[in-house]
């Protein structure tokens, strides 16, 4: 997800009461629910690179236990340098170590949890594995996440600014209708994904192998989705919405992505891929690609893109072209 449904996670989880247990809660829980996502300095590389590291190591198991311990150490550090100088305000709560770590280790176990919510991918496993998983439920950014989080937040701000009682009621009921809405959505992706695998599996002979059927959630609109399909030599794609369910018009024959194994006769790109960094992570971190072999001049190039991302927003941030042959 976005890094501002992170930060509002970790203020949501502050207002039910988190924030209340120790000094310094609210920023660890802020800065812990971000702190997974400082591989981001890995766009620096250059074309395709960061696709190898973002959402691996430090959102795996091993980040997840020494992120949340260095985060603490430099709170308490931070407070005892407020201490020392005589700045620390006069209003802030004791730090109770044990309270202070379990918030950081909740914000950060938060980070993972939301990024597996969309279709990108995250290596939960990572360095153990470098399995991707996907939860297809939620849009990378949510708006009605947004509305859901701040409401609850600035509610239960506005309560305690006035000294009413139940404060951190708007953030429980926040926190309940979020899950809900989550639960509703998975619940939508399933009934789309199981509609779409019936229905090509049914309808289309051209079908070969294991199909794959992801239904990626809609933006804003979240109670559509964009059904892809692929099997070994083909891919296609569908509309589905609540209510109304497959849109059968835009069901398409399939069409060869032409991502075979590397001795089926479709895949050019076997030579290529050890003499293209930029390749070979593309297709470590692509869950669904799709090669287009064209002419320019007097070569032949390969562009791969991934469907999921195949979009006009999104594409040229999610391609790579290599030259095949003369």
């Amino acid at each position: 997800m976005d890094n501002l449904t992170h930060s509002l996670v970790g203020a949501l989880l502050g207002q039910m009461g988190l924030k209340r247990k120790t000094g310094l809660a609210m920023p660890t829980l802020i800065i812990a629910a971000n702190i997974p996502d400082i591989d981001a300095v890995a766009v620096l590389l250059g074309g395709q690179q960061h696709l190898a590291i973002r959402r691996g190591i430090t959102h795996g198991p091993i980040a997840m236990v020494v992120l949340p311990l260095l985060l603490w150490g430099a709170m308490l550090w931070f407070d005892a340098w407020q201490t020392k100088r005589g700045r620390r305000p006069e209003k802030r709560l004791p730090v109770h170590k044990g309270w202070l770590l379990a918030l950081a280790f909740i914000g950060c176990l938060s980070h993972p949890l939301f990024d597996w919510f969309n279709s990108y991918g995250v290596r939960l496993l990572e360095p153990f594995s470098s399995q991707w998983f996907y939860g297809d439920t939620l849009f990378i950014i949510d708006v009605w996440i947004w509305i859901a989080l701040i409401a609850g937040i600035w509610i239960s701000l506005r309560r305690e600014r006035h000294g009413k009682a139940n404060r951190t009621r708007p953030a429980w009921i926040g926190f309940i209708a979020i899950s809900a809405y989550i639960f509703a959505n998975g619940a939508i992706t399933g009934h789309a994904e199981a509609l779409a695998s019936k229905a090509i599996k049914g309808q289309s002979p051209w079908v070969e192998g294991k199909l794959m059927v992801v239904a990626n959630p809609w933006p804003v609109v979240f109670i559509c989705r964009d059904v892809l399909w692929r099997d070994a030599a083909f891919f296609g794609r569908a509309d589905y919405c609540l209510g109304q369910g497959l849109r059968p018009v835009k069901l398409q024959q399939g069409k060869p992505h032409f991502m075979r194994d590397p001795a089926g006769k479709y895949n050019l790109l076997n030579e290529r891929i050890k003499d293209s960094p930029n390749l070979r992570t593309f297709l470590f971190w692509s869950r669904m690609p799709v090669q287009n072999v064209f002419r320019r001049g007097d070569s032949y190039y390969s562009e791969i893109t991934d469907q999921r991302f195949d979009n006009e927003f999104t594409r040229d941030r999610f391609m790579v072209e290599v030259k095949v042959a003369k």
